[in-house]
């Protein structure tokens, strides 16, 4: 099922990053734990695929909710399954992933 293109849209890292800094999105990390563990987005949530629940998305009150995993394909996974779940808010996804992320030297943690 294509994702309806009003409802998901892809965003830079440099966006995102911007947005974090402003304390604008709330992140969704859809890596595995040990994804997480080796490094992950300071403040980011962790819902991993393999037991990606979409009722669990947290409410963004008004931030920009963004999905991000390695490199961008399993946030669109994560996407299409919130979407068919009835999912109504708008989801960004981070373009390239992580990699991106971590290319561009922005912040990150690890566990």
């Amino acid at each position: 099922m294509p994702l309806p293109p009003d409802q998901v849209f892809y965003v830079s890292a440099p966006q995102i990053n911007e947005w974090r800094d402003a304390d604008a999105a709330v992140i969704v990390d859809v890596r595995e734990q040990n994804e997480w563990d080796e490094a992950h987005i300071p403040g980011a949530i962790l819902m991993p695929l393999s037991t990606f629940d979409p009722t669990q998305i947290p409410d963004p009150q008004g931030k920009h909710l963004v999905f991000h995993c390695r490199s961008g394909r399993r946030c669109g996974l994560a996407a299409e399954i919130a979407v068919t779940a009835g999912f109504k808010g708008v989801i960004k996804r981070m373009e390239g992933g992580f990699l991106a992320w971590s290319a561009m030297g922005f912040e990150s943690e690890s566990d």
